[in-house]
């Protein structure tokens, strides 16, 4: 049994801790006073159904909000906090990941640090760099908001930046830790493993936007869409997966992870990841249009998060549609269940969802559920399968 510290306890660091927790001693550390009170109280601060399994066991897990506790003795330490987009720099902002390390290495650390928060390309090499005295190894996440800690139970594949014995224990540890038999674990360079994440979300991103960019035309065209995204998927090639058309691609990781790929093909030539970009805000440009053609007095937003059993609305796309009506004068109503407040962006928020149905003129929705049903002649969506 390790002993292993999680710094950060959002979807990727908490997903972390319940996994290692089954066979080692978990401690989480936070800034955050209310959610480390809630897991205190084994309660989760993110909506994940298999995390609040987890916290309700009897796991080997700690949380605390002192550094002297956290960082005493631990062997591994996993930093997984927020490295959010700069748009002024075209960079990430990793000054959360530079204090944890700052602090590590004032501490003397001799613990095995790995990094899972995304960081641009050459990130990691840069902070082994300056802190030569630190054994810092990066492995990127690949998760989905919702279901954070399955997909760690059952990864798709463990990836770590690091080809020596400690990334070998680091490919053991975690592949010891989840519940699937044969993933396969791929020791490369740092900064490869930070290629990966970035070009494995900006595929995805592809991916949403090729669909999305079908969709919108076959709604100028007036074609079935279902009909030839379902004949298109039959190809093996292809696949009948990921391909349910959205307002655009969103979340925490979709929309930064692409921009920050572009900013690093500055000196290689390039057109596709451009493209993928430009496409996300296009399809935003042609939903919007398609809602204001209804000539609506009051829009309702039903539900700002992207998915279906995520709390999560960081850089959703109906955010982009919502700023684009509002430009156009439209009044917005919000249905947001999770948001405490009673506005977002100067738009109300409703909390009672028959009000909400009854002074909506057009309700606008990702995806279709049961809740809105009863007023479906108002609902705009371009969901065709129902899923995420």
């Amino acid at each position: 049994m390790s002993k292993i510290t999680v710094v950060g306890t959002g979807y990727v660091g908490l997903s972390n801790a319940m996994l290692f927790s089954a066979k080692h001693q978990v401690t989480a550390l936070d800034i955050d006073i209310y959610r480390v009170s809630l897991l205190k109280e084994k309660k989760s601060p993110i909506q994940d159904e298999l995390i609040e399994q987890y916290l309700q066991k009897n796991i080997n897990f700690n949380v605390t909000l002192d550094q002297q506790i956290a960082y005493a003795e631990a062997e591994y330490i996993i930093v997984a906090t927020p490295t959010n987009y700069d748009e002024a720099t075209n960079y990430f902002d990793t000054s959360s990941i530079e204090q944890v390390l700052y602090d590590l290495n004032q501490r003397k650390s001799n613990a095995v640090i790995i990094i899972k928060s995304t960081i641009p390309v050459g990130f990691t090499a840069k902070m082994q760099n300056l802190y030569p005295s630190l054994k810092i190894v990066f492995s990127p996440e690949f998760l989905r908001e919702g279901k954070a800690l399955f997909d760690n139970l059952y990864p798709s594949r463990i990836v770590v930046g690091d080809k020596s014995d400690i990334g070998q224990k680091i490919g053991a540890l975690f592949k010891n830790a989840c519940l699937k038999d044969d993933v396969d674990v791929l020791l490369m360079d740092a900064t490869e493993a930070e290629a990966v994440k970035l070009f494995s979300n900006t595929y995805l991103a592809m991916r949403v936007a090729y669909f999305n960019e079908l969709d919108s035309y076959c709604s100028v065209r007036g074609l079935n869409t279902k009909d030839i995204i379902q004949a298109v998927g039959l190809d093996p090639r292809i696949g009948a997966h990921y391909n349910n058309p959205s307002f655009g691609y969103g979340g925490y990781c979709l929309p930064k992870d692409t921009k920050q790929l572009l900013a690093n093909y500055q000196d290689v030539p390039q057109s596709l990841i451009s493209a993928i970009i430009q496409s996300n805000a296009t399809r935003k440009d042609f939903i919007a249009e398609q809602i204001l053609a209804k000539q609506p007095k009051r829009v309702g937003i039903y539900r700002l998060v992207m998915k279906a059993g995520s709390d999560n609305f960081r850089q959703s796309a109906i955010q982009g549609i919502m700023k684009r009506l509002k430009a156009k004068g439209i009044d917005i109503v919000i249905y947001e269940p999770v948001l405490q407040d009673k506005t977002f962006f100067n738009s109300l928020v409703i909390d009672d969802l028959n009000e909400f149905k009854k002074i909506s003129d057009v309700i606008v929705a990702n995806r279709v559920v049961a809740d809105l049903e009863d007023v479906i002649e108002k609902v705009f969506t371009r969901d065709l399968f129902g899923d995420n």
